[in-house]
């Protein structure tokens, strides 16, 4: 393919080199680069690309794409500058695979809650649908029926427009994306074009990246400002309030979803039971009556989202209907991954303080025994973090009955100092806690002391199979770990 079609409609100033040449690929990891590729400098947060131009030159890059003033010590070599190297490399990647997201009916869900979950009923109703559908998300991208795994929630614009080609090459009509603030705010989805985009809600999370809520809701909001057709917006939520004033301008529909009257899409009639949901679905075409497989408010509102969804896209609503009953489960998302007539054990993906109080008061009008928590808080930064500790701790001191404090993600933190500052919070609140380090051992005493009736609620890793520790990364799959230590019998349930 030739340098000029990649670079079409790029803003760039040519610095050296030619622009009628061949290239053969695009790479933003130097050790990626092969003979005749474009190489793309990105500054990172702990790695800068532009420290490895040389590298990529000799491993056979013939073009540079920078936004630094570098010094290059090479030959022949095409140089352009710009003025964001990642939008740059989102437009370039769009090219090289010829625009994908222009041949796919393309739906973009964003929010701290709700995204994977929303997504999988969407994907549900789709297929029963009979319309093809990929996925791209927390749990990895799912093209025809295959699923690969993600380093990403949404990964870089370069394998975003790649997986975009494979769906279009295997004539998938429909995708649906969770996309991320960090995508958002790095612009690995520009050059996407969204048909439909969906706003969940917003809660305090990832704020080590976005540093105020303020910014979180800017970066949230940028998704819906390139959309084509419609927005979907829960207007329960004070954020989505905000929202829906701030789009009043732009070409797309707004689209509410809410619980009660005045929302354009709404439940009445809920009712809840310790594994199901089941309310009424009123729409502008009629109202159906909703089963999801799930407990609690939150399920509510994301299958709204999905009937919202749904009904923009023209779907029948019986189709919807029945696409929601289908889904059973969710991995990591309130997943009974154990369960006889006296016990329960969930896994659940709940990280945040708005999550985990929405799954704690799901669950305990069900437990006729106790509420135990296993639960940490990942790696994060400064006060932000501390903030972050002291809500979840205060969340897990109110809603159950006894939290067993342990390790989630600790990265480069000190564990021991994470779940100290958990404790504190807590004590202000609740005697009934542990602190145990190892996440395992956290597990093995949440069973060994339950009894009778008790449910044991595992938060915060959900779907993941692995734990991040130092720089090092552990198998971690705690639907295996819940099997192995009762099968190991280390404890009768009764």
């Amino acid at each position: 393919m030739l340098l000029t079609r990649v670079i079409k409609e790029l803003d760039y100033i040519k610095v050296a080199g030619e622009l009628d040449i061949e290239i053969s690929s695009i790479a933003y990891d130097s050790r990626e680069v092969v003979d005749k590729s474009v190489f793309v400098a990105i500054s990172g947060f702990s790695v800068d690309g532009h420290d490895f131009i040389q590298k990529a030159i000799e491993n056979g890059a013939k073009t540079i794409i920078l936004e630094k003033d570098v010094s290059i010590d090479a030959d022949n070599i095409t140089i352009l500058k710009v003025e964001d190297s990642r939008k740059a490399l989102a437009k370039i990647s769009s090219n090289y695979y010829d625009n994908p997201t222009e041949k796919i009916n393309m739906i973009g869900i964003t929010g701290t809650n709700g995204k994977t979950s929303t997504s999988f009923l969407i994907k549900s109703i789709f297929e029963h649908s009979n319309r093809s559908i990929g996925l791209i998300g927390t749990i990895g991208t799912i093209i025809d029926n295959k699923l690969t795994q993600n380093k990403n929630t949404t990964p870089e614009s370069l394998n975003l427009q790649q997986q975009f080609s494979e769906m279009v090459s295997v004539n998938t009509e429909n995708c649906i994306m969770e996309v991320s603030s960090h995508a958002l705010s790095l612009n690995r989805v520009a050059s996407c074009n969204f048909n439909t985009s969906i706003f969940t809600n917003l809660s305090p999370d990832h704020l080590e990246l976005h540093n105020s809520m303020e910014e979180y809701f800017h970066a949230k909001a940028k998704l819906f400002k390139m959309t084509n057709n419609y927005n979907i917006v829960n207007t329960d939520d004070e954020y989505g309030k905000r929202l829906v004033e701030e789009l009043k301008e732009l070409k797309a529909k707004t689209v509410t979803y809410g619980i009660g009257e005045g929302a354009d899409i709404y439940a009445t009639d809920i009712r809840y039971y310790a594994e199901s949901t089941r309310y009424t679905a009123n729409t502008p075409k009629g109202s159906i009556k909703i089963k999801i497989n799930f407990p609690g408010e939150i399920y509510v509102y994301n299958s709204l989202a999905a009937v919202a969804c749904a009904y923009c896209n023209d779907i029948e609503l019986k189709d919807i209907q029945k696409g929601i009953e289908l889904v059973k489960d969710i991995k990591g998302r309130f997943e009974i991954v154990y369960k006889d007539k006296d016990f329960k054990v969930i896994v659940d993906f709940a990280h945040t303080e708005d999550g985990l109080e929405k799954a704690l008061r799901a669950i305990k009008p069900f437990t006729k025994g106790r509420l135990i928590l296993v639960f940490g808080v990942y790696a994060a930064p400064g006060e932000k973090g501390s903030a972050k500790r002291r809500g979840m701790g205060m969340v897990a001191a109110k809603y159950s009955d006894i939290a067993i404090v342990t390790s989630d993600n600790p990265k480069d933190q000190d564990p021991n100092l994470i779940i100290k500052e958990i404790v504190e919070a807590m004590k202000e609140h609740s005697e009934n806690y542990i602190a145990i380090v190892d996440r395992e051992e956290a597990i093995k005493h949440a069973i060994q002391i339950s009894n009778k009736d008790d449910i044991i609620f595992i938060a915060g890793k959900g779907h993941e199979t692995s734990q991040k520790i130092g720089k090092v990364e552990v198998p971690f799959n705690e639907t295996e770990i819940v099997t192995q230590i009762i099968k190991n019998s280390i404890k009768k349930i009764s």
